[in-house]
């Protein structure tokens, strides 16, 4: 089985996949692809969508159902959780609809969320729309980041330059994400100050 071939088959379900266990950098990849024809963009939205979903509502509940499972306790003991509470309480909506716009706040926002008082109706509806936006934009920004590496190394059709164009995403998702992390650190120790 040919390499487009797989990605045909399996590429949307490794997305969803991925945007459900590691997020970003697998979505962009599926946009970059998806440039390349090899998945429909519109699926990989979709399933960006999806899988950053399942994940956010399956950390919710189990914030909700297990608050007082040890597992959970620790989790509310680490410090950025009181942060994420902090902010849950001042923009419940608004921080609702971007937790998943900030670095390492991914996975513990919807658990804290869980164990708050807001309304699991509520959570689903909120979660929907921003995995929507969020699946809509980072997987766009993989797309357009296709244009870019297309323009730089001409129509890539081989597997070599999908391949390098990937690396480059990937290296360029892990700079912005390691800037972005050090910068939200900063902020965060100052307002802890």
């Amino acid at each position: 089985m040919s390499i487009a071939a797989l990605i045909a088959r399996f590429g949307l379900p490794a997305v969803a996949l991925g945007a459900a266990v590691e997020g970003e950098t697998v979505v962009m990849s599926g946009g970059l692809i998806a440039h390349q024809g090899l998945m429909p963009l519109s699926g990989v939205m979709a399933a960006a969508a999806i899988g950053s979903f399942v994940a956010d509502q399956f950390f919710f509940l189990l914030g909700r159902r297990f608050r007082m499972h040890r597992l959970v306790r620790k989790v509310t003991e680490r410090k950025a959780f009181a942060r994420v509470l902090q902010l849950l309480e001042r923009y419940p909506t608004g921080f609702i609809l971007a937790f998943r716009f900030l670095y390492g706040l991914r996975t513990i926002s919807p658990i804290a969320i869980g164990t708050s008082n807001i309304p699991a109706r509520r959570f689903v509806a909120l979660n929907a729309l921003a995995a929507a936006v969020w699946g809509v934009v980072i997987a766009g920004i993989g797309y357009s980041f296709g244009q870019v590496v297309e323009l730089a190394f001409g129509h890539l059709r081989r597997f070599g330059h999908v391949a390098l164009a990937i690396f480059a995403l990937v290296a360029v998702a892990t700079a912005l994400t390691l800037l972005f992390r050090r910068r939200l650190s900063r902020a965060i120790d100052t307002d802890e100050t």
